[in-house]
């Protein structure tokens, strides 16, 4: 009785059959900050032995996408979910690039006004407030808290976290490059253009509500002593209800930000 053979069908693949091949990704401007050498434009070669998408091989090396604005593989700009499949250059440009190419295939979002901050960044996103931006903030939130408010609410994610940034669903996100309080403020009223957008006082440092203008009168019951004799103007929050004034703490908030519109005017990106 003769033995039956199987014959592999044509859709059979083994791992052999697979030519591996090799791509060379040179990340420009800042975002040689997510590398571990730093200096200049940083050249990084990957040895790929399966289509890939670019995304993947570009976060491979430690970069988040919702950093990088533009991608040009050989020349031609492609988006996140374009698939390498054979020898390839790779340029990463960020947002904070200043070269003019391919304006019309940029792929991060400039002016966003709507954040979510990790629980690491609360000073952050306390300024931000201060300066009229609507931020989402709670410090014991966790990352599965954080994505859900970014992706129901529609906000861009501030988080140091790379990896959290890499997340799939993350849309538009930004990670302060400095330990500084008084430069991550900077920085991302820079990456999100929103220097002519700042509008002081018109959010409850606390709750993240808006303010609006209330009578003395109205509030005259609900003042200390002193607060009733030496101020007339006061706001109060449509969310908690607190009730805010210009007090001893004003001049020092005038001071700062004049320091941030000085700093968003004088220097260089």
């Amino acid at each position: 009785m003769g033995q039956h053979l199987s014959t592999p069908t044509p859709t059979q693949e083994s791992s052999s059959d697979v030519n591996a091949f090799k791509v060379r990704l040179r990340f420009h401007d800042d975002l040689t900050f997510f590398l571990k050498s730093k200096t200049g434009n940083e050249v990084i070669e990957r040895n790929l032995g399966e289509k890939t998408s670019v995304k993947d091989v570009i976060e491979s090396c430690g970069v988040p996408h919702p950093e990088v604005d533009l991608i040009l593989v050989n020349g031609e700009p492609v988006d996140f979910s374009y698939p390498i499949t054979k020898d390839a250059d790779i340029d990463l440009y960020s947002v904070q690039s200043q070269r003019p190419l391919f304006k019309e295939k940029r792929l991060q979002a400039r002016s966003v006004m709507r954040f979510v901050a990790d629980g690491h960044l609360g000073t952050l996103a306390r300024s931000l407030r201060l300066l009229g931006f609507d931020v989402a903030y709670e410090r014991q939130a966790q990352d599965r808290q954080l994505l859900r408010v970014m992706e129901h609410e529609d906000r861009a994610l501030l988080t140091r976290d790379r990896r959290l940034l890499m997340h799939k669903i993350v849309r538009h996100g930004y990670c302060p490059r400095s330990h500084d309080p008084d430069e991550q403020i900077i920085e991302v009223l820079r990456r999100f253009e929103l220097a002519e957008l700042i509008a002081p006082y018109t959010r409850c440092l606390q709750c993240n509500g808006l303010l609006e203008g209330v009578d003395k009168a109205d509030v005259l019951e609900e003042l200390e002593p002193l607060t009733k004799v030496y101020y007339d103007d006061f706001r109060r929050c449509i969310n908690c209800r607190k009730i805010c004034w210009s007090g001893s703490h004003f001049g020092k908030l005038e001071t700062r930000l004049g320091k941030i519109r000085h700093a968003l005017v004088t220097r260089a990106p």
